[in-house]
């Protein structure tokens, strides 16, 4: 049930005591300490690096970067090997393939293979490298016990024709993976710079130029390089490896020797030569590895060229950041600890979680910064259980207290019998019973006021002495959500009821009906509002009102008091009294129908035997024998479609698979003495003849007899209403309905007459009761006023609809929309117990 609101204070305090509220804000300043310090030791301590690595790795695989196409690489692969014999091969091959490469000119020629030995071929081989840009690579030792490493050079004419030399060292992490690569290494005495760092230099500088157009590196990029080198730093960066990192154009070292690769695919390109061959054994783990397996070596420094040549370097955030930005998660779950059920804390945990996540992914694709999330996923992971093992510390104290209390209350209650063993379990589990039977005779009286408000079918509202809705038992809400109208809770009673339209009082002396009506409907809506007292007596006895839904109601007002006879409040109810008024209106249509419709052709079946018994020669002519039979005839019709008519409406109807065609059929055959007598043609379009309708005879599922007499009844009209040598065609179709998206499949039947048609006024009122058309100018056309609203009520109980289009002079089209079988069987069940 609906309770006042309270007041919400952020000061535990406020909600636990003064004492309670020192104790949490103590161990809630303990429990973020303790998390600053795991946080500290994952970030700074570096106790999460190898999860780090895990988490970076498989940001990497989740997103592909664009390649540069002007790297093309040429793979000194196992066909090679396999045509051009064991390796390492002669300079002379090497020099073969440096003049065959010059010819198609590319950009630049790097070398990713060693040649540190002196060889008879170096002097051939030195001129090859001078036809073009080369680029050559050195190999650092490892650092001895002083410091120092060892840099091993290719032979001196191969380093004076090379354009530039640099280091192919690749360190892996403690995993063994390669992730990251210093730009600039070496000891005191001499440093390189990594082999790709001169050849990025030199297209920045313009010294090289590419078919491409790739994106050229700012000032500051190179700024840093050069800081880098001048510093004595290494200039590391992580490689953005993805899962294309073996996607550049790829050239067998054979194909490219023997001329059999255009020299387009080489023009204005930079060219990486490394060995790919499963032999060699020059194949790395990366962090793509997973799905590429290791790497070779000259795939690795073509992402370190592309990487440097678009400027997409990966930082790696220092400690202290990565430290700082995962504070901030932590500060925020211990702020919603202070205002947060345990429920929405740990939603907010999971939150924080997914949040340090996608914040860390959103540095590493946009502002290539890796911030690790691990630190900060691990602060409140581990803030979160122990907050709450504390948190229920307290509960469990708090509990304990305020049994205490309700034990030292006496009970005004009587209660059940107690259960053997019904506080068994842990410490918790025994107080949350114990407090438990202590609700439960609040409880029980709650549950059995809001039960038998429940209980009630018809709507009730209770409000406060302001008026306001406190309680809305199920039936209301059903009511109101019916409407499209908001919960009444909290809403002012006038406001809830405020959509009603006034219809009439309740007043049991006749005599001042109209006065009461008038002063109601002057006053209206202001009689809503409980807290008029001039209007208590009025509301008392009832108003009757109208909903949006055209539905009547009685709207009543009682008064709630407590024990000191005090109003506390209001109780307002509606009854739905919409079929009161129509059987009121069924009545008094039946009363109509048997004191003048059917009296009339009874009493001028009498008047006309007393004319003919007052003859002092009774003779029968034809002409009065037709005129009784006519009265007869009419009455016997009168009775019939009323019958008819009510069987439609209220009966179950028997359904079961027909044949539309052969529906319309049998309606034509019985209309058709009628439509002979006036020459009148009838004319059915089953769709037989051919096309996609052929031979499906449009099945439906229906009560064969009330829809053949529906189908009866509008050929009746349409050869009632319209002039002799006319006609009549019925056109069936199945389609789905048009302006109706989305609409299930139906069968349709339209009846079109040129007859005298109906005025667009008379159609709105077509398919009510007792409504005739052309009763003045066609008086000759008898009829009840029955057979539409038979019609209406027929095809509607079926599940479809019925339309008119009709003009006067022009004719008159009757169309009665019915759901295929398929469509159809789904609701005959409901249609048959309707």
């Amino acid at each position: 049930m609906p309770t006042t609101p309270t007041r919400l204070s952020l000061d535990p305090r406020a909600r636990l005591g003064r004492r309670a509220g020192r104790r949490f804000l103590i161990e809630w300043v303990g429990v973020g300490c303790l998390g600053i310090v795991v946080i500290l030791l994952a970030s700074l301590g570096r106790l999460s690096a190898s999860v780090d690595q895990l988490v970076y790795d498989h940001f990497l695989s989740l997103r592909a970067q664009p390649l540069l196409s002007d790297i093309v690489v040429v793979e000194i692969d196992n066909a090679s090997v396999a045509q051009l014999g064991r390796w390492p091969w002669p300079r002379s091959v090497h020099a073969k393939l440096l003049e065959q490469i010059a010819k198609a000119g590319p950009a630049a020629v790097i070398y990713d293979v060693l040649f540190t030995e002196a060889n008879p071929e170096d002097a051939p081989f030195a001129r090859a490298i001078a036809l073009g840009p080369t680029y050559l690579p050195v190999l650092l030792t490892a650092p001895d016990a002083a410091g120092h490493r060892v840099a091993v050079e290719p032979v001196t004419p191969l380093a004076h024709a090379a354009a530039g030399l640099g280091h192919i060292n690749l360190e892996v992490d403690s995993d063994g993976i390669v992730r990251s690569v210093a730009q600039f290494q070496g000891d005191a005495d001499s440093r390189w710079p990594q082999l790709m760092v001169p050849v990025a230099d030199a297209v920045e500088r313009g010294t090289l130029r590419l078919t491409g157009r790739p994106r050229r590196q700012s000032s500051v990029e190179t700024a840093a390089r050069r800081t880098a080198r001048d510093d004595g730093g290494e200039g590391r960066f992580l490689i953005p490896f993805g899962a294309n990192a073996e996607n550049y154009t790829k050239l067998s070292f054979a194909s490219v020797l023997a001329g059999d690769v255009p020299a387009d695919q080489l023009r204005g390109r930079l060219v990486v030569i490394g060995v790919t061959a499963s032999g060699l054994y020059d194949r790395f783990a990366t962090p793509v590895s997973g799905e590429l397996g290791p790497l070779p070596g000259v795939y690795i420094h073509a992402n370190v060229l592309d990487t440097l040549l678009t400027g997409r370097e990966v930082e790696p955030a220092g400690r202290w950041v990565v430290f700082a930005v995962s504070l901030l998660p932590l500060a925020a779950l211990l702020a919603g600890f202070l205002v947060l059920s345990p429920r929405r804390s740990l939603l907010l945990t999971g939150g924080l979680v997914l949040l340090a996540a996608a914040g860390s992914a959103a540095w590493l694709y946009g502002a290539r910064l890796w911030i690790s999330p691990v630190p900060a996923i691990v602060g409140v992971v581990v803030v979160y259980p122990i907050w709450n093992w504390r948190r229920l510390e307290m509960t469990m104290a708090y509990l304990r207290e305020e049994l205490q209390r309700l034990a030292d209350e006496p009970h005004l209650l009587p209660q059940t019998p107690q259960r053997r063993r019904e506080f068994s379990g842990d410490v918790l589990e025994q107080h949350m019973a114990l407090m438990a039977q202590a609700a439960q005779r609040v409880q029980d009286m709650k549950r059995f006021v809001w039960d038998s408000l429940d209980s009630v079918p018809e709507p009730i509202l209770v409000s406060d002495v302001q008026g306001v809705v406190l309680i809305a038992n199920h039936a209301a809400k059903a009511h109101f959500a019916r409407l499209g109208a908001p919960v009444p809770e909290g809403r002012p009673m006038q406001t809830v009821l405020g959509g009603l339209t006034l219809v009439k009082t309740i007043d049991s002396g006749a005599a001042s009906d109209a006065e009461h009506n008038l002063y109601a409907h002057a006053h209206w809506p202001a009689l809503l509002d409980p807290a008029r007292g001039e209007f208590a007596a009025l509301m008392a006895h009832g108003v009757e009102v109208r909903d949006a839904n055209e539905r009547d109601h009685l709207l009543r007002y009682a008064t709630c008091t407590n024990a000191q006879g005090e109003t506390t409040g209001w109780i307002a109810g509606l009854v739905d009294v919409s079929a009161l008024h129509v059987a009121e209106r069924q009545r008094e249509d039946a009363l109509r129908l048997l004191s003048h419709d059917m009296r009339s052709p009874q009493a001028s079946i009498l008047a006309l035997v007393e004319i003919e018994r007052a003859r002092i020669e009774p003779v029968l002519a034809r002409d009065l024998l037709e005129r009784i039979e006519r009265y007869a005839q009419r009455a016997l019709t009168l009775a019939d479609d009323f019958v008819q008519l009510a069987r439609a409406e209220s009966q179950a109807y028997m359904l079961e698979p027909v044949s539309l065609s052969e529906l319309i059929l049998d309606a034509s055959d019985e209309v058709w003495p009628q439509a002979h007598a006036k020459r009148i043609t009838l004319h059915t379009d089953t769709g037989r003849a051919g096309g996609a309708d052929a031979d499906q005879g449009h099945w439906i599922c229906v009560d064969r007899s009330l829809m053949t007499r529906a189908l009866v009844n509008i050929l009746n009209n349409a050869v009632k209403y319209s002039p002799t040598d006319t006609r009549i065609v019925c056109r069936l179709e199945s389609q789905t309905r048009p302006a109706v998206p989305g609409a299930a499949r139906r069968v349709s039947c339209t009846i079109r007459d040129q007859g005298y048609g109906i005025p667009k006024q008379q159609q709105a009122s077509l398919f009510e009761r007792f409504r005739r058309f052309h009763a003045t100018e066609r008086p000759e056309v008898g009829g009840a006023g029955l057979g539409m609203a038979f019609v209406k009520t027929v095809v509607t109980r079926h599940g479809g609809d019925v339309e008119v289009v009709s003009a006067p002079g022009e004719g008159t089209a009757f169309t009665i929309w019915l759901p295929a079988l398929d469509d159809a069987r789904s609701d005959s069940s409901a249609a048959s117990r309707s």
